[in-house]
């Protein structure tokens, strides 16, 4: 009797895990994202399929932004974290040495919003561009990244284009978003860097960041790997973008095909690429559909319980 029971207690186990992975691959998806300039705060978009995006709330806003002298809310990034909260980081402004900071449960409600000083301690910086959140499972730790010019650093791809800005990726680290560690380099890739976004898959950290050196002009988007979160990641690839500008690269994986969703910011209008060995890569931005007016954000996955919550914001 007890062997019977074993049994039947394995399969109703492997029944359920089965039954979370094909919930999980069939997650409807949201996108965060802002508009303008990002005066009027957070907008989400979602999609049952990771091609067509619908606006939720009439594509009004979610969450206006309060922090920092210009109060923006630029590139929002949100993740769940691993105890089902959610975080998120934006750029508060074009030219402040912060990011804005805010949780919730839901999505709706969230926290009071914080400005973290990131780079305060760094007299030359010119600004906090792009923040975003990566949770590493092993160390039980969030990594903040994002993109700052420092004056007189790098001299050797400092270019008076662009207004100067000469950017690399800078990084903190924190378990409960309250105490962060000192702010340190993540990644100089040899040229002027903004706007990465880090998965993990297949047990590395995937890169994907936008080469910002203007001249002569670049203006794509490129990967590059490491084995830990922290780095050191490897030499930034090829470009994978084609000849046109592109920028705020966020990344959707369904089955094994990669979706890199990004700004083709000249052309008022947005982009995706796809592939399977993140190798190879198709245009398929004629099959995508987007919110009009959408900018750089970030893509996760929601339940269909939460999605419903959010359909009902008025």
């Amino acid at each position: 009797m007890m062997k019977k029971l074993t049994v039947i207690t394995c399969v109703l186990l492997l029944l359920s895990i089965a039954g979370t992975r094909a919930q999980s691959k069939n997650s409807p998806c949201l996108f965060a994202y802002f508009k303008g300039n990002g005066e009027d705060g957070l907008h989400y978009a979602w999609s049952s399929d990771g091609y067509k995006w619908a606006a939720l709330k009439n594509d009004h806003s979610f969450l206006t932004p309060t922090v920092s002298k210009d109060k923006l809310m630029r590139d929002p990034c949100i993740i769940k974290g691993s105890n089902g909260i959610y975080h998120m980081v934006w750029t508060v402004s074009w030219n402040d040495k912060g990011i804005g900071y805010a949780s919730s449960k839901d999505l709706i409600h969230w926290s009071g919003q914080e400005f973290i000083p990131v780079m305060a301690n760094e007299k030359e910086a010119r600004n906090c561009w792009a923040p975003e959140i990566t949770y590493d499972e092993q160390s039980r730790t969030y990594m903040i990244y994002w993109a700052t010019t420092i004056r007189g650093k790098f001299p050797e791809t400092a270019s008076k284009a662009d207004d100067g800005y000469n950017h690399r990726l800078y990084y903190t680290t924190t378990k409960d978003f309250k105490t962060y560690t000192a702010t340190k380099l993540l990644y100089d890739p040899g040229f002027n860097s903004i706007d990465a976004t880090i998965v993990k898959d297949a047990g590395r950290f995937i890169m994907f960041l936008k080469d910002e050196t203007r001249e002569p002009a670049q203006k794509n988007l490129k990967i590059a790997y490491s084995k830990t979160l922290t780095g050191p990641y490897t030499a930034a690839s090829a470009p994978i973008t084609g000849k046109y500008w592109a920028e705020g690269p966020t990344s959707l994986k369904i089955g094994n095909t990669w979706l890199l969703y990004f700004d083709k910011y000249t052309e008022h209008k947005y982009g995706a690429i796809s592939s399977t060995d993140l190798k190879t890569w198709q245009d398929i931005s004629a099959q995508i559909s987007l919110p009009e007016g959408l900018r750089h954000g970030t893509i996760l996955k929601i339940s269909a319980k939460e999605l419903a919550l959010l359909k009902a914001v008025q």
